[in-house]
């Protein structure tokens, strides 16, 4: 990890501890690249994802020991072997059952810590404040440690014992920070493809409208300013999606980190949730009821039956409820992942232009996952031939990942190879009609 030179560590008033910038910072400044203490490739993912280096494969080599962990080839499996050797025997064990996402990060980050001089002794657990319901799921996952460990435990007990501290001797400790502390992982599209505990970054604070932003090449995490950054000025990132009205956030922020947001947004955003809900009520509360069952078709790639529910369901709502609306603005942008796997293309780009201009007033510039969207519909625009259009959307996509990613992200310097074929077909065409 680079080392924290522009940055240090203080008690921020009413939040603890936080992190703020000793200089200036710039916009789309890279601040701190990081790589995880612990990591694990998603199991929603883990047949599709190296286990190494997160690339995504279609012909991934599996482990022949444990049948679980996959690899793009031999050069990843062998840089893995130093950290998969020792779970490799334990899913061996539990085969064909696969333990749960946190569990396994769990496991890998006691194996770190037994070998490395790391600590996670001053990570939150918010064990005091959760309920018993919760207190009871994560119990449950403790036991599945404990399960999972078994066989290497024995080993490990008198190194754990001098090595950890002692919060992360207990199992339920150990799972509670860890569910509060650890990142989610995202590939260059921002699609969820594992989990990871990187201790320093830990330390940053939530904001809604945050100053900073993370995006991951592989595990790798780089922390980028979004915004100019004065000396002492805290930074933020948010650990939430933030496309949803301020009730909704400060909900889930309270459930999963035990606190209450009283940021600009949450604190003055009284606007910005009148247009998420506007368009007739009854209407839109259909959509947001039916949310949980299409993400389930989604999750489970149910392609075909989540574009029939959501051709059915925004067709009844084109009269009463705008695309501003956050509940369908959410169904729009499934319709054109269902398309976009079904390959109907046209279709598929239908619905991504409705939803730039909302995503634009959602998540203002430079924000990753306007970058993002736009990428989708320019490339769809790409190949279906509407050359002008695409180049117009590759360049606003490109202004904001160069601030966002850097110029040197994968994500990036696709944007650039795309501008460069729409340029190229576009001298091609010129010199065609001449």
């Amino acid at each position: 990890m680079q080392k924290m030179l522009k940055l240090e560590r203080f008690v921020s008033p009413g939040k603890g501890n936080g992190v703020r910038a000793n200089v200036a910072l710039r916009r789309g400044q890279l601040v701190l690249s990081a790589e995880p203490l612990a990591c694990c490739v998603s199991n929603r993912v883990r047949s599709q994802v190296c286990h190494h280096c997160f690339s995504w494969g279609e012909t991934l080599k599996r482990c022949s020991q444990c049948k679980a962990a996959r690899y793009c080839n031999a050069m990843c499996q062998k840089q893995a072997w130093s950290i998969h050797r020792r779970e490799c025997k334990s899913l061996q064990r539990l085969s064909p059952r696969i333990p749960p996402d946190s569990v396994r990060l769990a496991a890998r980050i006691i194996f770190a810590l037994v070998c490395e001089l790391y600590t996670v002794e001053e990570h939150e657990s918010h064990l005091s404040l959760m309920s018993e319901q919760k207190k009871q799921g994560l119990s449950e996952l403790a036991s599945t440690l404990q399960l999972y460990l078994q066989q290497e435990a024995a080993g490990l007990e008198p190194i754990m014992t001098s090595a950890l501290p002692p919060s992360c001797q207990d199992p339920l400790s150990l799972m509670a920070k860890i569910i509060c502390n650890c990142f989610t992982i995202c590939d260059k599209e921002l699609q969820e493809i594992g989990v990871g505990l990187y201790p320093s970054l830990s330390l940053l604070n939530h904001d809604c409208r945050p100053n900073c932003v993370m995006m991951f090449d592989g595990p790798l995490l780089q922390l980028r300013a979004v915004v100019d950054i004065r000396p002492e000025e805290e930074l933020t990132i948010s650990y939430i999606e933030t496309l949803s009205v301020t009730a909704e956030r400060q909900k889930q922020l309270q459930d999963q980190y035990y606190f209450t947001c009283r940021c600009q947004l949450c604190s003055c955003g009284a606007e910005q949730d009148r247009f998420m809900l506007s368009g007739e009520e009854a209407k839109w509360q259909q959509l947001k009821e039916v949310l949980p069952e299409l993400e389930k078709h989604k999750t489970q790639n149910n392609w075909e039956t989540l574009l029939k529910s959501c051709r059915r369901l925004l067709s009844t709502v084109v009269n009463n409820v705008p695309d501003e609306n956050v509940y369908k603005l959410k169904l729009t942008d499934m319709a054109v992942d269902a398309c976009v796997h079904l390959q109907l293309w046209e279709e598929a780009l239908s619905f991504g232009r409705k939803t730039l201009s909302v995503y634009k007033r959602y998540f203002p510039d430079p924000h990753p996952v306007h970058g993002v969207q736009l990428m989708r519909v320019g490339k769809l625009q790409h190949y279906l031939g509407h050359i002008q259009e695409a180049l117009d959307t590759f360049r606003q996509a490109f202004q904001i990942l160069e601030l966002t990613h850097g110029r040197t992200h994968p994500l990036t310097t696709e944007v650039l190879t795309k501008m460069e074929e729409c340029q190229s077909h576009a001298y091609s065409d010129c010199g065609d009609t001449t």
